[in-house]
């Protein structure tokens, strides 16, 4: 998903194991006995209710899920800027590609695409990305298909989720489903990278993630990035093990486990080398493909005297594409070829070696090695428009580095 901000008008609550939906019928209509038309996002809300009918009793999970990149799937600068480059390329005949993940409800709406675009263009959304509805009307997932498809039930007032004891209430059904604890339920949106070529695997934005030791060890997705904690599921209900709906990736604090790193040095006489093992613990790629213009990179800064720097260096984990006319292309949706390839991947070791002038005129030197997210991007005509989209400008997320994991080490230069 991709960060960004979102206007203050926003009426949008987290996804939750009991999802409630107020007035599915929408009473007002049937009490008028007036026969009109509905329009359309009317009509697609009556299947996947608004997630503001949530919010009304499950707080705790609207406030976390606020919070997430999943809140912001169709909200942010770099998604609409995103969306405009790829409705202008060959690509974009098929409208609604980017929906089926930023807005899954398409899948069952596909003649009213025109909407979903006019909304996200708009920048204020009044529609629903990934909310409650999408992810809790998901009855099963079809693995048969690449990517799999979900398969909703939109027809009755059922909530599916992975609790066996749910409360009962006025507002809706509650019906366990297994998958809701297994990672089928998130592959439908997050095994496929949308590209002009076949190129390559099915699973390919994660990599081959069920061969992984996690996943063979038990980990699903849920586990890391719908952590269990301690708290109500719905407003006023007792306290028990409920899953968090800030998916913790990229953004948060899970990403200080994402990897390990390692440092060795030896200094002989005037050269220094430096080994850096680069040691991933996450089960899928890393980074994953999708965006086109994801990496990971790897930075090596060495202070000498007065710590001034005196070497620097890098190493950048991710893909390059290249569009039909041979061009580079940080657009995935472009790519028809992938011209190198240095992502991690699952759980993946990869040793990098420096070697540079040893520091002069000190007895010690420091060396800073650093794991970050990368920024976003791509052509500067790209890059300004997601400026200009963006309420904060040029200090908006996508345009900062992350930090992974940092190591720190002071060298002795000899006697």
């Amino acid at each position: 998903m991709l960060n960004g901000e979102r206007g203050p008008d926003r009426r949008f609550v987290a996804s939750a194991p009991a999802v409630v939906i107020v007035c599915l019928t929408l009473a007002g209509w049937a009490s008028q006995g007036v026969a009109q038309e509905l329009k359309p996002q009317t009509v697609i809300e009556k299947s996947f209710p608004h997630s503001s009918k949530c919010k009304r009793c499950h707080e705790r999970v609207f406030e976390e899920w606020d919070l997430s990149p999943l809140s912001k799937s169709i909200h942010s600068a770099a998604f609409r800027a995103s969306l405009d480059v790829f409705l202008k390329s060959s690509a974009g005949k098929d409208k609604g590609l980017c929906f089926r993940c930023h807005a899954p409800q398409i899948r069952s709406f596909p003649d009213h695409v025109q909407l979903f675009i006019d909304q996200t263009m708009s920048g204020d959304p009044s529609l629903d990305g990934v909310a409650c509805s999408q992810c809790h009307l998901i009855k099963q997932v079809d693995r048969t298909k690449h990517p799999p498809e979900p398969k909703y039930e939109t027809d009755s007032k059922v909530l599916y989720g992975p609790y066996k004891d749910a409360v009962q209430n006025l507002a809706h059904q509650s019906r366990e489903a297994d998958i809701f604890q297994k990672s089928d339920l998130c592959l439908n949106c997050h095994q496929s990278v949308p590209s002009a070529a076949n190129l390559g695997k099915a699973n390919d934005l994660l990599g081959d993630w069920d061969k992984s030791q996690g996943v063979k060890g038990g980990r699903e997705c849920q586990h890391c990035h719908m952590p269990e904690q301690v708290g109500e599921s719905a407003n006023g209900e007792r306290k028990r093990k409920v899953a968090n709906h800030t998916f913790p990736g990229r953004i948060g604090t899970l990403r200080q486990e994402a990897a390990k790193l390692d440092i060795q040095t030896k200094v002989e006489a005037e050269r220094t080398t430096v080994i850096v093992k680069v040691q991933s613990l996450v089960p899928h790629n890393l980074p994953t493909t999708h965006p086109g213009w994801a990496t990971v990179i790897l930075n090596l800064e060495v202070k000498g005297k007065n710590l001034k720097t005196v070497f620097a260096d890098s190493r950048t984990y991710g893909r390059t594409y290249v569009d039909a006319k041979g061009e580079k292309t940080v657009f995935d949706f472009e790519a028809v070829k992938v011209v190198a390839d240095t992502v991690l991947k699952p759980e993946e070791t990869r040793i990098e070696t420096f070697t540079f002038p040893t520091p002069k005129d000190t007895r010690t030197f420091d060396i800073e090695v650093a794991l970050n997210y990368g920024a976003i991007t791509g052509p500067s005509s790209f890059l300004e428009r997601v400026e200009a989209e963006s309420s904060k400008g040029s200090q908006d997320a996508v345009f900062q580095p992350i930090e992974i994991v940092k190591r720190t080490e002071n060298v002795l230069v000899g006697k």
